[in-house]
């Protein structure tokens, strides 16, 4: 785990570096409170900082502050570095958002403990949250989380305009499977789809999982062409080979319907899966196991 050490002192910097690498943490470091601010902000940044009270261009405190008030999605635990450890000081710090806080000159052991305490924390809220967006079957995005995916990509499409296409996934008659072979074969059947299609996606789309044996892939900067590309490899995935259950093997097919908007286009997120829904029912009608596009 990344751990961002923010400090104008070297040799505290140097110390820290040491210590925390030797516990098998990826050091980050800034000297000062701006770029402390910057790295933190960043999609990937570290989960974990020790701050200093005092450094050029922002206080540590003012870090906390800003860090709590820019509504980040994911939660950074904040330790405060300081000399001061006067009550009102510590009130202050944790007023702004540290979560916790180690006197100067610190001890290693005590500075263990507590960066150990806060990666406890950071790794529960994690945890917490892939739980709330994940599917409990499949392990892939449920529907509001994917749907959420959906809305920030319309939202990055109107700032920087580029082809933004969906997949709509259908299993065909799985009621009929759930029927036959009974609803445990029907959920292994569901997950082993779901980790045969996913694998057909790039590392930066996503997937999810909308409704019952309906599946919804958002593939940003992907146009019509790379959809129905993509659609075509998640249906030959799922109808070349069959479904290996303990209840027998299942020969499974998917109809595909995409949509997607261009570079001129206004997208909106109602417009854009009622496109895609349409095409997936066209495949229906033109007798399932295909992939259509919508005009």
């Amino acid at each position: 785990m990344k751990v961002l050490v923010a400090d104008d002192d070297p040799i505290s910097v140097l110390y820290l570096q040491d210590v925390l690498s030797e516990w098998g943490y990826e050091v980050v470091v800034a000297a000062d409170g701006l770029t402390a601010e910057a790295i933190l902000r960043e999609e990937d940044g570290p989960l974990l900082a020790v701050l200093d009270w005092m450094m050029p261009g922002l206080d540590g405190i003012d870090v906390c502050h800003n860090i709590r008030q820019a509504g980040m999605e994911r939660y950074v635990y904040m330790i405060m570095l300081t000399s001061r450890t006067e009550t009102e000081f510590i009130v202050a710090a944790m007023n702004a958002g540290a979560d916790d806080y180690i006197a100067k000159p610190f001890i290693a052991e005590e500075m263990r403990v507590r960066v150990r305490a806060g990666r406890r924390i950071v790794d529960l809220e994690q945890e917490l949250r892939r739980q709330a967006t994940r599917d409990a079957l499949t392990g892939i995005f449920n529907r509001g989380a994917i749907l959420d995916v959906l809305q920030k990509e319309i939202a990055r499409h109107a700032r920087t305009p580029n082809f933004l296409s969906v997949i709509f996934a259908d299993l065909d008659h799985f009621k009929g499977i759930n029927d036959t072979y009974g609803h445990l074969a029907g959920d292994e059947v569901l997950r082993e789809a779901t980790r045969r299609m996913d694998s057909m996606l790039r590392n930066y789309d996503s997937f999810g999982r909308y409704g019952g044996e309906e599946l919804l892939a958002v593939l940003p900067n992907c146009d019509p062409e790379g959809a129905l590309a993509v659609a075509e490899r998640m249906r030959s995935a799922m109808a070349d080979t069959a479904v290996h259950t303990p209840y027998g093997d299942i020969a499974v097919t998917v109809s595909i319907g995409i949509a997607s908007v261009n570079t001129a286009d206004k997208a909106d997120m109602t417009a854009l899966l009622h496109r895609a829904d349409g095409a997936l029912y066209a495949a229906k009608l033109l007798g399932r196991n295909c992939v259509t596009a919508a005009p």
